[in-house]
């Protein structure tokens, strides 16, 4: 059978799926959890991806699922992803009650759009033409949030690293994985449009603390010693640094106090901050976050108050694989030839997509059908076509490229993409950050 009716075959499976994909987005969307709490989100992935037939991999890093799908002779193992968690936006109508946690950043297409191009490759029975394996794998934990809960996992030895994907590269799960795919909504493009973004931010996650002395705030404040005035000098100090940031380096910091002291007739004590350091380069992530450490010690040097800083490993800026982006694309315009693709789009927020990026040949688009903006109440889709099922096919399409006639295409792109770091640089190098 040759490509095209093999390609064929994926598009009417689903097709044909499409109904109860869309319906099980929908119940997903219903019961948004956060990172490492996908308990119910990763049950539903696990129950539909055995009831295409496969046995899934269950708890890795906690609540990934993973499956795989084998073809006829031995060949590369090509991954679609999906992230399984959701983000905190409390104002959102859809917004679980008790913590926060929605769909807004479209996670839930995500997931439906890994479990449509699986159904597609299995129901069509294309892989008993294929050289290779493809893999279906859920991911938990993308958002970086919640960090006092994560860091509290990885001293009970249940993580090593706060995001998903790090996680599963620590663990192993990629170990069998040659490259990988992964679609993200994007927020205000309801058309037939999609992004291609070869490139992302990284960052660093910082977590800090003011301590101070506590003392009547009337009666004695000389007494005291007051950490949210050290926070606040520390935070104007990070404002203060801004316009040393280069343009090219697309630098944002952008912290938050979690904790702001205990009683307002008290002398804050105790203050908390969160914050992130990114940049489009590890580089420029370094030199800037040194930068800011050295505001917040500031801060509390000119009051008087202790500073702890806790650094921790972010996410490794995204960079693609171009020649696995012109497949895709051209896949795209086969099933949709209308569509208007941007290509060289740069996301200056982060995905641990990156991460993968940076050991195996990765593609990351972002997806038309959706309106309203990223992380807020009126992100939705209104097209499941153009930000689901569209890019499912294109995914399948590729898989069938890249492992047809022997997995040539396949072997190709690999022997001509190296990874940038191996699995081993990779933990050695996000390890460093720990406390840098």
């Amino acid at each position: 059978m040759d490509k095209k009716e093999l390609k064929e075959k994926v598009c009417r499976a689903i097709d044909e799926a499409a109904d109860i994909i869309e319906k099980l987005a929908a119940d997903i969307e219903r019961e948004p959890e956060l990172g490492y709490k996908e308990e119910k989100t990763s049950k539903k992935v696990a129950d539909y991806m055995r009831s295409l037939g496969t046995e899934p991999a269950e708890h890795l890093a906690i609540t990934g699922v993973k499956s795989r799908v084998k073809g006829k002779a031995a060949g590369p193992s090509v991954a679609i992803l999906g992230e399984l968690d959701g983000i905190v936006c409390m104002d959102s109508p859809k917004a679980d009650p008790q913590t926060g946690a929605t769909h807004a950043c479209g996670h839930n297409l995500q997931i439906a759009c890994l479990l449509a191009a699986m159904t597609g490759i299995v129901k069509s029975g294309v892989m008993d033409e294929l050289s290779g394996d493809a893999v279906f794998m859920a991911v938990p934990a993308e958002e970086y949030v919640e960090l006092a809960y994560r860091k509290r996992l990885i001293g009970e030895g249940k993580i090593h690293f706060l995001t998903g994907k790090g996680n599963l590269i620590y663990e192993g799960a990629f170990d069998d994985v040659d490259m990988s795919m992964m679609v993200h909504a994007n927020g205000n493009l309801p058309g037939k449009e999609m992004y291609i973004g070869p490139t992302s931010n990284g960052f660093i996650g910082k977590t800090v603390r003011y301590i101070g002395k506590s003392a009547h705030a009337a009666a004695a404040p000389h007494e005291g010693i007051n950490a949210l005035n050290a926070a606040m000098l520390g935070l104007m100090g990070i404002n203060s640094l801004r316009e040393t940031f280069r343009e090219e380096d697309v630098v944002r910091v952008h912290p938050i106090i979690t904790q702001g002291g205990d009683l307002v007739n008290n002398v804050p004590s105790d203050v908390r901050i969160e914050t992130y350091v990114r940049a489009k380069t590890m580089e420029a992530i370094n030199s800037t976050h040194e930068k800011v450490d050295n505001a917040l010690k500031g801060g509390a040097l000119a009051i008087g108050a202790k500073v702890e800083i806790d650094t921790l490993p972010g996410m490794l800026p995204l960079a693609c694989c171009e020649d696995m982006y012109s497949i895709f694309i051209d896949n795209v315009k086969t099933v949709e030839p209308e569509i208007k693709i941007t290509q060289g789009f740069h996301f200056n927020a982060s995905t641990d997509m990156g991460d993968v990026s940076h050991i195996m040949p990765v593609i990351h688009p972002y997806s038309g059908g959706n309106v309203g903006s990223l992380h807020t109440k009126d992100f939705k889709y209104v097209d499941f076509h153009e930000c689901v099922l569209l890019p499912a096919k294109a995914f399948a399409m590729t898989i069938i490229d890249l492992l047809y006639d022997d997995a040539a295409l396949g072997k190709k792109v690999l022997a001509e993409n190296p990874p940038i770091l191996t699995k081993e640089e990779y933990i050695a190098k996000m390890d460093a950050y720990f406390n840098s």
